[in-house]
């Protein structure tokens, strides 16, 4: 596969087929762990790294599979992949784990991940299912950055608030205050904040998308 053709997954992945933002899977966990910029952060790395590794697992494994038990080998391969990466956060950023509870294994259920693997990953050589699995991740966490970012802003008047639970002690001293004495606005941190934030940012994408268009 040629760099343009890498270019145009990437694009694809973060803008023009975002999970997020365009496609509208994954909403569940989307919405609701994003009230802090540091709870979207820890799910969309581990959205990430399930989306890269059952990607690259699927297309390595795409000539061993029948037709017929494909989608049950996909559900094994995404379950193992989130097993996996609940143990490490559990082990590295337990705090986090708690923070983001049931979320984490209901990355399985992510209909996202199942259909990369169906549309991509079992079509395509590794490098490119990798990279698949790479810019798709990126395009959701970017989304749940965002929506974690300005829900955290408008509710607390913070950014990276409490980010010692994803990174450690040194993390303590990250928060950054942008509104002195700010009162909680407690709409933006409840989901229906999340759903308003949401389509906020997915009119300014359509917006940004149609300048460009016309441009």
């Amino acid at each position: 596969m040629s760099k343009a053709n890498y270019g145009e997954i990437l694009k694809d992945g973060i803008w023009h087929q975002n999970t997020g933002l365009v496609v509208l899977l994954g909403l569940c966990p989307l919405l609701a762990v994003s009230n802090t910029f540091i709870n979207a952060l820890g799910l969309g790395l581990a959205t990430l790294m399930t989306l890269m590794i059952t990607n690259l697992t699927v297309s390595l494994t795409r000539p061993l599979l029948q037709a017929e038990i494909r989608i049950p080998a996909y559900v094994l391969i995404i379950a193992s992949t989130v097993t996996v990466v609940e143990l490490v956060m559990k082990a590295w950023a337990f705090d986090l784990y708690r923070t983001l509870g049931i979320f984490i294994p209901l990355i399985v259920t992510n209909c996202a991940i199942i259909g990369r693997a169906e549309a991509f990953a079992a079509r395509n050589r590794p490098l490119p299912a990798l990279a698949d699995g790479f810019a798709v991740g990126l395009g959701f966490c970017i989304a749940l950055l965002l929506l974690g970012g300005v829900r955290e802003v408008l509710g607390h008047g913070t950014l990276l608030r409490d980010a010692h639970m994803l990174l450690g002690p040194w993390g303590e001293n990250l928060q950054i205050t942008l509104i002195p004495g700010y009162d909680k606005f407690l709409l933006a941190i409840l989901p229906p904040g999340a759903f308003i934030a949401l389509g906020c940012l997915v009119a300014a994408r359509n917006w940004l998308d149609a300048r460009r268009s016309v441009a």
